[in-house]
């Protein structure tokens, strides 16, 4: 099965990061707050605006972005977490 967001949306997936404190203790990634990284699998086409302007999406599969924190609707599929946001909750891409 496979996902194709619509409109302006864009389908990631989290990436999980691996924390090390000075002294070499490896943080769990439950004991730190997540940081809203996440690899972008699908985009969708982009829409059209009121006055008939396109929103044109400027991401593409691959791409890490920075992400809002509370945005989005999780979904799983094939035993893997995904999330769907808007574009506009996606803030930066991260090189």
């Amino acid at each position: 099965m496979k996902i194709k967001p619509m409109g302006s949306r864009v389908l990631l997936k989290e990436i999980e990061t691996e924390e090390k404190t000075k002294s070499g203790i490896v943080l769990p990634s439950s004991a730190k707050e997540k940081p809203y990284i996440a690899e972008v699998i699908e985009v969708g086409p982009g829409e059209a605006i009121e006055d008939g302007k396109e929103i044109k999406i400027e991401v593409k599969k691959g791409d890490k972005v920075l992400f809002s924190k509370y945005s989005g609707t999780e979904v799983k599929l094939d035993d893997e977490k995904y999330l769907i946001v808007k574009y506009d909750d996606i803030l930066a891409i991260v090189d």
